[in-house]
């Protein structure tokens, strides 16, 4: 099994819409006219953006992503100061290593961020991948790919677990089984839109319904 983080197996505390508005306001300064609106992730919108000052001003591309990455991050921190681990989490970890299944976690946040709220990560997974580890993040299937490599296993007998539509987005694509769980941001309509294997209000009740 594979894991999201955020909003699946810890609180999800980030504001996607205020990190989009700075990094908004950011860009406004490089390419010195207001950024457009953008409806996808922040992490996507960066590379678009770069490509915009790209065109009018290429010297200043560095900088731009340079100062972009560090609002990132600088926010991802902030929320992990004050996240926490699900109740749930641990035990749920622990009684699926019992079972002897691999267990890894697959994320868009950075490594310090989830290490804040987690500082015990690798006791309970073999395998975790955030974004700096990863090849290419999600919704690439790349980044769950090289995570069932790692863990020495083949797509199809792999369930990636998590509360966004990205995950069982990347999930179809990587060729393995999706659970969606209903614990983050997104509801159980709007995750049950994309079509999972499995959906559960939360990580403890979708091991219910898989071992009774």
């Amino acid at each position: 099994m594979v894991f999201d983080f955020d909003g699946t197996l810890a609180e999800l505390h980030l504001d996607f819409q205020l990190m989009k508005k700075r990094l908004g306001s950011l860009a406004g300064v490089f390419l010195e006219r207001p950024a457009h609106p953008y409806d996808g992730p922040a992490l996507e919108w960066i590379e678009e953006l770069g490509l915009e000052l790209q065109a009018r001003d290429p010297v200043s591309v560095p900088e731009f992503k340079s100062r972009c990455r560090l609002l990132v991050t600088a926010m991802e921190m902030d929320a992990a100061a004050k996240g926490r681990l699900f109740p749930f989490t641990l035990k749920v970890l622990e009684d699926l290593r019992g079972r002897g299944i691999k267990l890894g976690v697959i994320t868009r946040n950075c490594t310090a961020a989830v290490r804040t709220v987690f500082p015990e990560i690798d006791r309970f997974v073999q395998v975790f991948l955030a974004r700096e580890d990863a090849n290419r993040i999600k919704p690439d299937p790349e980044h769950l790919l090289q995570a069932v490599r790692m863990l020495g296993v083949e797509p199809r007998e792999t369930l990636m677990i998590g509360d966004h539509r990205i995950d069982i987005q990347t999930a179809k694509q990587a060729g393995t089984l999706s659970g969606g769980v209903c614990s983050g941001k997104l509801s159980a309509a709007e995750l049950r839109a994309e079509d999972p294997d499995f959906l559960a209000q939360d990580v403890v009740a979708l091991m219910e319904e898989l071992f009774g």
